[in-house]
This record gives structure tokens, C-alpha cells and sequence, in this order.
């Protein structure tokens, strides 16, 4: 602690205290002067010699300034108080003692340039201590608080949630941690997985997943963008209008407006955890599971023209913006992304965040695109149920609809969804009635909070609408139910509504949406799906070869009978897949001359000429 600046007489007559270590030395010098204190003690607690100049040199420590008696005005010893202040004095003073206020930087305190903060942050054990002092004496001394803002951090635990300790052998030492992930993954990790002001269940694997979850997916996507970007010669100081792109252009930068006004909001507010979460999502979900992975043939294919210029324009902003709004998380990795993108010696850390381009916004095409979205996840997801590769195509979807507005967002992504699922066609159903069986139940979450007592009465009330009543509910998004002669009004989030199985076909759902998948296959589509593997296999061919993405080949294959003849039907279509002059079929082959794969259960053997 602090001891008290206060000298008393032992009748407690005089009182002096001391408003600077300087006053004190000239206090020291009266008292030697007026023969109350003898100088040989000073050598104790000065380092040097003894003199105005020396002053900052003084111990102030109790053990210290205990041995100097003062002299009073009238000329007795005086004794310092043994009283002492609570160290939190010190944290409380820290706004103006980090500035040596007020010897210098007075403007900085007095003019509020650096007063009050805008945000402090501590551990929640801390609020009775630093958070009340820091308030406490701002208030005495300035009549002011000292910060705007707290940001308030749990506690770091074990991953089952005990308290760290060496005697129980559960501590981390975050020095080797640090060094085996990085401070970037292991920042991430902690800001994602807990809200800073809850408790920590810390656990390695966690690092590890956002490692390969969020930098790992954003390296690669760079990776991806660099390597065409480098064959093609790119120049991004070049920039097309965001309405002269195409579609799905427009949409990723959408998207992006869209996050970013997301994460600065949140990080406005203080609340880093959902901000970093949404980049998270918007990286993986948009980015590159949909974006990129929609996009390949424009980077690869052809020359460069004006659609190859426009997606390499549109991807270069998007990471570059992203590198800015991962930066106060990921300094580190952003700041080499930022320079790869922008040029060495151009920090991410040294840029104002990008403003949100309001006309890039566009609420119906990211409408559309969440459809498409989340009509091809129900798709694929029935695809994994009943274990059909993605490769083998299927005949049709068929999405029971209600209403217009919605089909209309759905037809025009309706391309992207086809070639996204491999289905032929995609067909809607208007009148649901008695083709499709709903099945509704309260969302208890939702409910729970705002019904009380009540929701027992109100599930109960929702179990019996029949299914015109949820028809109409699915269709006008509100619904209204009579409990104990009292109306309450419902919306869709109250409820959970699921589709039973149309006779024939697969059904999935996801909120509103209802999607069926005619499992049929026919030979034709049979015969594609072989087409499909086929490329697979030659493409991994391609890498393993050694050849660069751009190389035309001459192939030669062998397989049986049954594989032949879907080879032969889509020829065209492999050789443009492949990037094949023409593929050969070599009836007297010698498999060491080539490599032997795996095709529908059979042996197909693959040769270069």
C-alpha cells in the first residue's frame, strides 16, 4: 500500500501533508535544519546525494518514510501517520499517472483529449477495486467519471470448467501455447468461443479448429485467388462498377457490406464475440463454400476478359476488407494478408477501416441467394441420408410453395441451385393441400419467456390447428389462437413446422421451406453419373502427373463395357472438363504405362501420350 502523505504533532495539533516528494525533501531539510531529525538516516532512504535535483530518487515505501520526523510550525517533531492508502489507490489513479499528469501532458487530461476512456477492461473480480476507484477519484479530483465503457473478462478455466492450478497439473502455460498456435489462432479461439465477460473453458483442440476453420479457409481462399490471379497477370488497381458485375459478384459484396456493418456495430457496442463470429460464418459459409466454390471456372477458364477481370476485382476486395475487419483479432496474419493483397510495407494496422459501400447493399439479392442457400443444404443433406454422391445427378426437386413472392426469389436462383445439387429440373407445387402433411409444435424457447404460466394452455392450443390453419400461418407469417377466451398472436419463430414425406419422394425442411427429392434413377442419369466419376478420377490424375492447371492433355483409358459406353455418350463433355484434345480408348493397354483407379466398383486404367 501507499502510506499517507500526513505528518501529525503527538497532541494531533498540527497536521501537514505533503503534496509532492519534492515538498517532502524541503520539509526533510527544516526538520535537520531545526536539529529534529538527524541527516545520517537520510542515506537510508536517498540514493546518491542528498538534494533538491535528487528528489525522484526517494523510497517511499512505509519501512522508508516511517523514520522522517518533521518539524511543525511551532516547532515540534511531527510523525508520519501510520495509516495506509489501499493499493487500489494507485490503479484508481492511473487516467492521469500514465501521463505524469499534471507535470506534463496537461492538455491531455484537462482539455479531455485522453479523459475519460472509452473503455476499460478487467477481470470481473476486479469491479469492487480498480472499476470503483478509477470512478471514485475521478470523481474527487476532475467531477468526472473516469470511462465510458467496461468490457468486463471471466476467468480462464480448465476444459471441463475447473479452476486452473499447478497442484491439480490442469494449468496451461500460455508461453508454449503461444508459440505451438500462434497468437492469432489462440486470440481468435478465446474471443469465439465465450463472451469475454463469461467464464473460459479453455481447451487446445478449440485452437485447432479455429485454426483450420477460419485461417485456414481464408489462407486457402487467398492461395486460390493468388494462383490465377498470378497466371493472368491481374492488376487490382484497376476497378469495375459494382453494377456492371454479374450477379454473383454483386452478391458476395453484398454480403460483405452487410457483415461489415454488422462487426462494426458490435465492436461499436463493445461485444467482439458475435463480430468475430460473423466473419467466421461469412468466411466459411459465403465465401468459400459458396462463392469461390460457384466461381472456379471464371478463374481458370479462358482468357481475361471482362467476366475474369470482374471476379478477380470482386474477390480482391472482399479479402482485402475482411484483412481489415479481422485486424484488432488477428493482427498478425491480417496485417500479411493486407500486404500480400495491397503491397509490402502497406500495413492493415496503418489504414481506416473501409466505409461500408451503402449501394453495394442489396437486400432482395441476398434474399434469393439464403434461399438457394438453404434449399441446396436440404438437398444435399437428403443426398448424404440415402448415401448418393453428389457426382450422380437426380431427376427433380420439388419445393411446395404458397407464396408469390417467394417463388419468384426462388425461379431466379433456380440455376444455382440445379447445378449446385446436380438436378435436372426444379418444379414448385402451389396447392399443398392433401399432397403434403404439416406437422406443428411450439418452439419452447421462444415461447417460454414471453407466455409463462400460460404456455402449457398455448402449446396445447397449437397442437390442435389442422392443417388448412397452418397453411394459412406458413403463408401470412402471423396466426392468432384463442386461450381461455384470450387472443394471442403467434409468428412463425414461435413455432416449428415440418413436412412429412410426399409417397415417392424424400422430404427436408428448414423453417418455412419445404423441399421434396425424386430419388428415381434413370439409366441416362445413371450413365452421366459414370461421366462424372470418370473426370474425378482424371483430374486427380491431372495432379498427381504434375501438370499445371492450364495443360491441354492427349488421354488413353481402358474399362470395361458398361463404363465405356457412358465414357464414349459424354465425351465432349469430359474433354472440356479435363482440358483434353481427345480421350482414346486403348484396347491393348500395359498398366505399367499408366495408373490403375477405382470406378464403380471396376478397374479403370488412365495413360498421358
Amino acid at each position: 500500500g501507499i502510506p499517507l502523505p500526513i505528518w501529525r504533532t503527538e497532541d494531533g495539533s498540527e497536521t501537514l501533508c505533503i503534496d509532492s516528494v519534492e515538498t517532502l525533501l524541503m520539509e526533510i531539510e527544516k526538520s535537520i535544519a531545526a536539529g529534529i531529525m538527524d541527516s545520517n538516516p537520510l542515506k537510508s532512504f536517498i540514493v546518491g546525494d542528498f538534494s533538491q535535483d535528487n528528489y525522484q530518487s526517494i523510497d517511499l515505501h512505509k519501512n522508508v518514510v516511517d523514520q522522517i520526523v518533521l518539524v511543525s510550525g511551532s516547532g515540534q517533531p511531527m510523525n508520519r501517520e501510520s495509516d495506509l492508502i489501499d493499493v487500489w489507490f494507485d490503479s484508481g489513479s492511473m487516467p492521469y499517472a500514465q501521463w505524469h499528469y499534471p507535470f506534463e501532458n496537461k492538455d491531455k487530461i484537462d482539455q479531455n483529449h485522453a479523459f475519460p476512456a472509452d473503455f476499460i477492461a478487467e477481470g470481473v473480480d476486479q469491479t469492487r477495486g480498480w472499476f470503483y476507484t478509477l470512478h471514485a477519484i475521478g470523481t474527487l479530483v476532475f467531477d468526472s467519471v473516469a470511462y465510458k465503457n467496461v468490457v468486463s473478462n471471466g476467468l480462464v478455466l480448465d476444459k471441463v470448467g475447473h479452476k486452473m492450478s499447478k497442484r491439480l497439473g490442469n494449468a496451461v502455460d500460455p508461453f508454449q501455447t503461444l508459440e505451438k498456435y500462434g497468437p492469432d489462432a489462440t486470440r481468435w479461439y478465446m474471443i469465439t468461443n465465450a463472451q469475454p465477460w463469461d467464464n473460459l473453458k479453455f481447451d487446445e483442440a478449440g485452437i485447432t479448429e479455429a485454426h483450420r476453420k477460419y485461417f485456414g479457409t481464408w489462407y486457402n481462399t487467398y492461395s486460390f485467388f493468388s494462383l490465377y490471379a498470378n497466371i493472368d497477370g491481374f492488376d487490382p488497381g484497376k476497378s469495375t462498377p459494382i453494377n456492371d458485375r454479374p450477379e454473383m459478384d454483386r452478391w458476395i459484396l453484398s454480403k460483405l457490406a452487410t457483415v461489415q456493418k454488422e462487426v462494426m456495430a458490435r465492436m461499436n457496442d463493445f461485444d467482439p464475440t458475435p463480430a468475430a463470429r460473423a466473419l467466421e460464418e461469412f468466411m466459411d459459409r459465403d465465401l468459400s463454400n459458396w462463392y469461390v466454390r460457384l466461381n472456379r471456372r471464371r478463374f481458370w477458364k479462358g482468357s481475361l476478359n471482362i467476366d475474369k477481370i470482374s471476379a478477380y476485382q470482386t474477390l480482391h476486395q472482399v479479402l482485402s476488407v475482411v484483412a481489415q475487419l479481422s485486424a484488432p483479432f488477428a493482427p498478425f496474419f491480417s496485417d500479411w494478408m493486407w500486404q500480400n493483397l495491397n503491397g509490402a510495407g502497406n500495413s492493415v494496422h496503418l489504414t481506416l477501416f473501409s466505409e461500408t459501400e451503402t449501394m453495394a447493399v442489396d437486400a432482395a439479392l441476398e434474399q434469393k441467394m439464403e434461399y438457394a442457400q438453404s434449399i441446396s443444404s436440404m438437398v444435399l443433406s437428403l443426398r448424404k441420408k440415402e448415401k448418393i454422391k453428389v457426382r450422380q445427378p437426380l431427376g427433380r426437386i420439388l419445393i411446395p410453395i404458397d407464396r408469390q413472392e417467394t417463388k419468384s426469389l426462388i425461379e431466379d436462383v433456380s440455376a444455382i441451385i440445379l447445378a449446385e445439387v446436380n438436378v435436372k429440373s426444379l418444379e414448385f407445387m402451389d396447392d399443398t393441400t392433401g399432397m403434403v402433411v404439416k406437422k406443428i409444435k411450439p418452439n419452447f424457447k421462444m415461447l417460454g419467456a414471453r407466455m409463462g404460466a400460460k404456455m402449457k394452455s398455448v402449446a396445447e392450443a397449437i397442437g390442435t390447428m389442422d392443417q388448412e390453419s397452418i397453411r394459412q400461418f406458413e403463408k401470412t407469417g402471423t396466426f392468432t389462437i384463442m386461450v381461455a377466451h384470450e387472443s394471442i398472436d403467434l409468428i412463425l419463430s414461435d413455432v416449428e413446422i415440418n413436412s412429412e414425406d410426399i409417397p415417392g419422394w424424400l422430404v427436408a425442411n428448414e423453417g418455412s421451406l419445404t423441399v421434396a427429392l425424386d430419388l428415381h434413377i434413370s439409366e441416362e442419369l445413371r450413365q452421366e453419373g459414370i461421366a462424372r466419376e470418370f473426370i474425378n478420377r482424371v483430374q486427380n490424375f491431372r495432379k498427381s502427373s504434375g501438370l499445371e492447371v492450364t495443360d491441354r492433355i492427349e488421354l488413353g483409358y481402358h474399362c470395361a463395357d458398361s463404363l465405356k459406353d457412358a465414357i464414349i455418350q459424354f465425351e465432349n463433355y469430359i474433354c472440356e472438363e479435363v482440358l483434353a484434345n481427345q480421350i482414346l480408348f486403348v484396347a491393348d493397354y500395359q498398366p505399367e504405362n499408366g495408373t490403375t483407379v477405382d470406378l464403380e466398383e471396376q478397374n479403370l486404367w488412365l495413360t498421358l501420350f
